[in-house]
């Protein structure tokens, strides 16, 4: 025998769970709800009369939902008792209510204005991750949403993003609602902002000063395996390190091979002001990322700052070759090609524009085919290496 106390509990549990919270209000198809309460068997009905009694009377005080009741014939009575069976749970309101916890209705209440003032599209993340409705205000939540449907692509223009003025923002707040307008733009455009981040989808000025892996291709040219450096910093670099081989993905770190005087420089995906630093002058520098529209525009970023880059398993003959590998490319970088790529490398950017899985991961490259395209490169091959 579950007692209203014990099945309030429960509801009030499952309103913990993001999934239960999402499909419970969002969905009616999630309603009613039926929750079991027990019968009590005929030992207990004989043996304990009066908690049996005290149960039925506190389900027949429940105000909440709908109790279900059953006719149930015991040896022990002598007549047929009414005994609450089931408690069906019709709405939202209905479960918060049956859940009597003051913090749940806080949430829902403040739930049900989210959902009211936000686009479709933003329902679920903001039933998910309840706190955006608990910790923001409903004004800035809603202000939020309007941004995310405002943004789009290249908005800032090469400009700071607190110069971004849209929906009568200031200054501070992207920055200051960064985390959730980053969510809802990945909503919309299929994951893309986490994937090259807010500045390269804005097409702002990165004003930080980014952290970047680097790794020495070869034992004893630097103090270490791997770290974490500041872009700043690279310029620190000793001078026996000759050549350079930027990489898109930190993912492709296990791919690289031992080479003498070279180090890789991992993760700056489109944060590449810093190959313009004098630093790179004398080296022999390549550029290997994935071979898609965003791969081939990061290769053009660099190759307009430094003319003679290589370029290593990005051309449509390793396409070709590998196709089998390639999936389908979110959102493209954009329909015109970026200037800074050779002739063979733009045909090569608009054949991705056409195709369905137009986009072919660095990561899942075979080791042996990377391999052999960084010693082409090393040898002395100036371009398209491994292709």
């Amino acid at each position: 025998m579950k007692s209203p106390v014990e099945l309030g509990a429960r509801l009030a549990r499952a309103w913990q769970s993001a999934e239960t919270r999402v499909a419970r209000l969002l969905s009616a198809d999630a309603w009613p709800i039926r929750l079991a309460i027990g019968r009590p068997d005929a030992k207990t009905f004989s043996s304990d009369t009066l908690a049996v009694k005290q149960h039925i009377e506190l389900w027949r005080s429940v105000e909440v939902g709908v109790v279900q009741w059953e006719t149930v014939t015991y040896r022990a009575g002598r007549e047929p008792v009414e005994i609450p069976r089931y408690w069906e749970i019709r709405t939202p309101t209905e479960w918060v209510g049956a859940a009597a916890d003051e913090t749940i209705l806080r949430e829902f209440q403040r739930l049900g204005e989210a959902v009211q003032r936000l686009d479709a599209d933003f329902h679920a993340l903001v039933v998910r991750q309840r706190r955006w409705a608990v910790e923001l205000s409903e004004e800035e939540l809603a202000k939020v949403g309007e941004v995310a449907l405002t943004l789009g692509r290249g908005m800032a223009a090469g400009r700071p993003i607190r110069a971004i003025a849209v929906c009568g923002i200031d200054s501070k707040f992207i920055e200051r609602n960064r985390t959730l307008l980053c969510q809802m733009l990945d909503l919309r455009f299929d994951g893309l902002v986490s994937e090259i981040g807010l500045e390269a989808f804005l097409g702002a000025i990165d004003e930080d000063d980014r952290w970047l892996l680097v790794v020495p291709l070869t034992a004893g040219i630097l103090p270490f395996r791997q770290q974490r450096i500041r872009a700043s910093e690279l310029e620190g670099l000793p001078g026996t390190v000759k050549h350079v081989v930027i990489v898109e993905n930190e993912r492709a770190l296990y791919q690289l091979p031992t080479l003498p005087h070279a180090v890789a420089i991992l993760g700056a995906g489109l944060s590449l002001n810093w190959v313009r630093d004098p630093w790179l002058d004398g080296k022999r520098v390549a550029y290997w990322g994935d071979m898609d529209t965003w791969g081939l525009t990061m290769l053009a970023t660099v190759r307009r700052a430094i003319p003679d880059l290589a370029s290593i398993l990005m051309a449509k003959q390793c396409f070709d070759r590998y196709s089998e590998l390639s999936v389908r490319e979110p959102v493209p970088a954009g329909d015109s090609v970026p200037a800074g790529l050779t002739m063979s490398e733009a045909e090569f950017y608009q054949f991705l524009l056409l195709q369905e899985r137009g986009r072919l991961e660095q990561e899942f490259l075979p080791s042996d085919a990377v391999h052999t395209a960084f010693w082409q490169w090393y040898g002395g091959e100036s371009n398209g290496v491994g292709s």
